[in-house]
């Protein structure tokens, strides 16, 4: 077989057989396909698209490339939860708590932010001495006592997506459904979770910028997670806006704890409550409303609270912190952001607000920066509310006031009023 034949199969719009897609994921692997053919290749898949099938075996060969996680040591329903990335989005330290607290397992392996999204990683590791480099004996262990662990990603898992993510970066085929499809399922396949699911963003601040495309991409991974045997489901939400009102590691963790206290901003407990639902429905629970009435319960009454602080004990960090936020580390410096007009915010650039918290330290332009865990902007004024021009529309944390004056003039750029 060569490679040569398989990329002219692809350009001529024809599928590519399960043999030829596992001998591509092969030669990616151990390197024996060379950058420019693999780049020819994803052009072709970007161009002609992959069946169904196509894009579950390119899946489950991405699978086979790496480790793969087996939880069986594990007692009980293993759930899991994904979003594609967005500003704001401190859903899984909401709706892994509520999961557990009603009685999943949730064995979660999470990355860290890069530009504008943000990674839980780095925003449990706000917590201080909180350990996310956890071998994976341990990792196991936490979750069949407490119900619940989230570590970085360890290991070498779909080792051919490190490849192909580098390529398909620079060279203009990153927004292609099967190939993002495969590259988010093939991960989530080799963590080995039995139910799954996935947090679609769409909008300005979210990788897929229509809904059509959004539904399109979760469509795609339901089947791949169903041909290989899980229960998943998907929740689209929108990235238009940013999510609750804390951007920043150490100001979503604290609203994150708001809402398992039962307060918090609306639209963050509404997204959490459907997500953690949806979870539990996967795993046999109950209907979703019943789900979701039950995940309400969680929140309302503290177990869901006190089994994150439980999680945060065992892996390291002071669990008197989520009883006690103001713990925290605070910045040094505060700025206010003002409207400049008067009338209705019609519209926000989240991705632009995203930058304006990196630049803040919040975030990472590079995957080589350091973050401060106690930058980040607090968003009062939001799509559709009415301001005054000098009005107080956002608030900038900082440990260099000299960032305050590009941040808030790239904050002030993504509004519309």
């Amino acid at each position: 077989m060569r490679i040569c034949d398989v990329i002219v199969k692809k350009r001529n719009g024809l599928e590519l057989s399960t043999d030829e897609i596992n001998f591509f994921i092969d030669g990616v692997t151990d390197g024996t396909i060379p950058d420019y053919q693999i780049s020819a290749l994803l052009m072709a898949i970007y161009f002609k698209g992959m069946s169904e099938r196509e894009t579950s075996d390119l899946t489950l060969a991405m699978v086979k490339s790496g480790d793969i996680v087996d939880l069986s040591s594990i007692n009980g329903i293993k759930v899991d939860k994904h979003s594609t990335g967005g500003v704001g989005d401190k859903t899984t330290l909401i709706v892994a708590p509520v999961a557990a607290a009603c009685g999943l397992k949730v064995a979660k392996m999470s990355g860290r932010g890069l530009g504008h999204t943000g990674g839980t990683v780095d925003k449990l590791e706000a917590f201080e001495g909180l350990k996310t480099d956890i071998d994976r004996q341990t990792f196991f262990d936490i979750v069949n006592k407490t119900g619940i662990s989230v570590i970085g990603q360890s290991g070498n898992l779909a080792s051919a997506d490190k490849r192909l993510y580098a390529i398909r970066d620079v060279t203009g085929t990153v927004e292609s459904i099967p190939l993002i499809a495969a590259s988010i399922m093939s991960k989530k396949l080799a963590s080995g979770a039995d139910c799954i699911v996935l947090d679609v963003k769409v909008g300005s601040g979210a990788f897929m910028k229509t809904e059509e495309s959004a539904k399109e991409l979760a469509q795609a991974m339901i089947k791949i997670g169903e041909t290989a045997g899980k229960k998943c489901d998907a929740v689209i939400s929108n990235m238009d806006i940013p999510l609750g009102s804390a951007i920043g590691n150490s100001l979503e963790v604290i609203e994150a704890i708001d809402v398992l206290s039962g307060v918090g901003p609306d639209d963050l407990k509404q997204e959490c409550v459907l997500l953690a639902g949806k979870m539990l429905t996967l795993a046999g629970i109950g209907s979703l409303e019943a789900c979701k009435k039950l995940a309400v319960e969680k929140m309302e009454n503290g177990e869901a609270k006190a089994k994150f602080a439980e999680m945060v004990k065992i892996q390291g960090g002071d669990e008197s912190w989520v009883y006690n936020t103001s713990l925290f580390p605070k910045s040094k410096f505060t700025k206010q952001i003002k409207s400049t007009a008067s009338g209705v915010i019609c519209k926000m650039n989240t991705e632009k607000i995203g930058i304006s918290s990196v630049m803040l330290k919040a975030g990472r332009a590079v995957k080589e920066d350091s973050i401060d865990f106690s930058a980040g902007i607090k968003v009062l004024a939001k799509t559709g509310d009415t301001v005054k021009a000098g009005e107080v529309i956002a608030m900038m944390y900082a440990n260099d006031e000299k960032l305050f004056a590009a941040a808030e003039m790239e904050y002030l750029s993504a509004l519309s009023i």
